[in-house]
């Protein structure tokens, strides 16, 4: 079956693709990357196109700092400013999503993804986190968890077995922070970039909306 089609979208403080579903069912997901990455990375594409084919409209985007430059991480500094950038694609994707926003990412696009939800529980009804960077590789006391207290959006966990930036048991004692409902995926063999292991993309789709 051939992938379904997407097109270029832009809007004031938004550059991304929209992946327009044949059947829309009011819901719509909103997918960032990570610090070395973009908007189009392979991992993105596959996920935008199989919640696209199950009726959501989705917007692949490019966080503020990606839009400054083409390649480089982002600056700690710029983190509000990479929050900022996600609400305002929150808010474009209401206009094609009537019903319910979801919003995900990869690795720091991920993580500010919670940090945003945790500041403002309204902006999204569900999380999906990509390889979520608990802890720099070797450096399992330097936690990214000081919101997870105040995370009360449901939240969805896909990692790797073999993330070096947190094992599946570590995610599991965080994720009991969390207040909101969260479940973890875990990819036996997945590397931080999910590759090296198998998963059903499709699986993904009922796990993140839920019993409506």
């Amino acid at each position: 079956m051939p992938a379904p089609p997407f097109e270029p979208f832009a809007a004031p403080g938004v550059r991304g693709f929209l992946h327009p579903p044949e059947r829309a069912s009011g819901s719509g997901l909103v997918l960032t990357h990570g610090a070395g990455s973009d908007c189009r990375s392979a991992l993105l594409v596959a996920v935008a196109g199989t919640f696209s084919a199950a009726g959501l409209v989705v917007l692949r985007c490019d966080l503020p700092f990606r839009q400054r430059r083409a390649s480089g991480p982002p600056a700690p500094a710029g983190a509000a400013e990479d929050r900022a950038g996600l609400s305002v694609a929150v808010a474009a994707l209401r206009h094609f999503a009537p019903d319910r926003v979801f919003l995900g990412g990869h690795s720091y696009g991920g993580r500010q993804a919670s940090v945003l939800a945790a500041e403002a529980p309204e902006t999204a009804a569900g999380l999906l986190l990509l390889s979520y960077p608990l802890h720099p590789p070797g450096k399992p006391e330097q936690l990214r968890t000081a919101h997870f207290p105040r995370l009360r959006t449901p939240t969805l966990f896909v990692h790797g077995t073999a993330d070096p930036f947190a094992s599946i048991e570590e995610l599991e004692a965080a994720a009991a922070a969390i207040p909101a409902p969260t479940r973890i995926v875990p990819v036996a063999a997945a590397r931080h970039d999910l590759k090296g292991g198998r998963f059903d993309l499709s699986a993904l789709v009922a796990a993140l909306l839920g019993p409506r």
